[in-house]
Order: C-alpha cells, then sequence, then structure tokens
C-alpha cells in the first residue's frame, strides 16, 4: 500500500515519468556522468557506488578495432560516448526506447566530433531489430535494472552478439543492502526501475547464453559486469 501511495504521489509531480518520457532523471544522470567531482561525490552518496567505474568501463569502446560494430543501448543521453574515439572507424549502434533519448545522445556525439560513427536506432531490448551475431561489442550502461523483462534483455543482447565478442554493462542490483532499499522503492515508484535481479540471476543468464569469463564488480548499489561469448 505503501509504495501505490508513493506511485500516485510521484507520478503528480513534473518530469518524473517513464524513460517513455524523457524523466527528469535522464538530465540528471547525464549531468552527474559528465561533471566528474560533484558527481561522483552524488553517486557516493546516494549509491555508495564509485563513478570512475563507469568511466572504466566505457573505455572498452575506444579499443575496438576500426569496422568493429557496437551496440549501445539503452543508449540514454549518450554518457557512453565518452569511450568513442573522433576517427575510430566504427560503426556504433546508438539504440533507445525513447526518441528523445536518441535526440539527446546525437546531440552529445556532435559535441564530441564523433557523429560520422554513430548511427541512432529506436528499439526495445526485448525484440531486438538486429541480426544474430552482428556486434563485436554490446554495452548496456545503467539500463538492465530499469527493462521491465531483464531476463529477456539478456537473452537478446547476447543473441545479437558475435562470437568472440565482449558485453559489458552496469545495473542496479537486488541484495545489496537495506541501505540502497530506499533507491529501489522510489525507483520502482516512479516508474523508473523493473523488477531487476540480483548479482546471482544475472551471472546465471549470462552463462545460459553461453557468455564466459563472467567478471562481476559491485560498487554499492551498481555492479559492473563484463562477458566473452563462446565461440
Amino acid at each position: 500500500m505503501a509504495e501505490v501511495a508513493l506511485r500516485r504521489v510521484i507520478s503528480k509531480l513534473p518530469g518524473l515519468g517513464g524513460w517513455e518520457e524523457d524523466p527528469l532523471w535522464a538530465s540528471v544522470y547525464d549531468w552527474s556522468v559528465e561533471h566528474p567531482r560533484a558527481g561522483g561525490l552524488m553517486w557516493r552518496l546516494g549509491m555508495a557506488s564509485d563513478l570512475s567505474l563507469l568511466y572504466r568501463a566505457a573505455s572498452e569502446i575506444g579499443r575496438q578495432r576500426a569496422g568493429a560494430r557496437i551496440l549501445d543501448i539503452p543508449c540514454g543521453g549518450g554518457v557512453a560516448l565518452r569511450g568513442l574515439k573522433a576517427g575510430q572507424g566504427v560503426e556504433y549502434v546508438a539504440a533507445d526506447i525513447a526518441q528523445a533519448m536518441l535526440d539527446r545522445t546525437m546531440r552529445a556525439a556532435e559535441r564530441r566530433g564523433v557523429a560520422d560513427q554513430v548511427a541512432p536506432q529506436l528499439a526495445d531490448v526485448a525484440d531486438l531489430p538486429f541480426d544474430d551475431a552482428s556486434f563485436d561489442l554490446v554495452v548496456t550502461f545503467t539500463g538492465l535494472h530499469c527493462f521491465p523483462d531483464p531476463a529477456r534483455a539478456v537473452v537478446e543482447l547476447a543473441r545479437v552478439l558475435k562470437p568472440g565478442g565482449v558485453i559489458t554493462g552496469s545495473a542496479v542490483l537486488k541484495g545489496t543492502g537495506l541501505r540502497h532499499k530506499p533507491l529501489r522503492v522510489v525507483g520502482r515508484a516512479a516508474g523508473l526501475l523493473g523488477p531487476g535481479c540480483t548479482g546471482e540471476d544475472l551471472q546465471l543468464w549470462l552463462a545460459g547464453q553461453g557468455i564466459a569469463d563472467v567478471v562481476l564488480e559491485m560498487s554499492g548499489a551498481i555492479g559492473y559486469f563484463r562477458g566473452i561469448k563462446r565461440r
């Protein structure tokens, strides 16, 4: 009952709708990532998490060879573009369920001088409009916890990854203690968080889709994961 009441209150606040409505939180998140000092403090206080781990994970993008195909879903406001290098020569597909997020990503790509490598694509992670084994790298930063069916999302993300390719991402995970429960409750009530999963769930789902050498590193409420699809 308390969560229902909270959901009613939040629904009346401006800018706090779900992801299809370009919620205020999306802009706050983008700002925090682009301002390491202030944003890093926000992440430490709000989620007990180290923001530098996101930067480190995104650097995988910059290590891709010319001609590689990269899928970033949900691309949100394009924060992962910080890993893409000008003139790198890759095809970077920025996918999201919301056109507003794609527009924001393309503006970020223009500012960073990498727009010539970025292709925006409206897409539902539960039914990706891409061929099997069509990407060398799949990144999904702070997205898995937003999806209504995270297990199905993992199936699709692994399906479009080439054998030998890397999947990497981050998510707010369940089972991280009472300190982070308010974050999950408010996020669910605001329509920003889906059912989520534990770290153990995530590792099992990845393994079930042929993802090997999975590494999961916890940082407060957020888990960073990386694995390689078996050949």
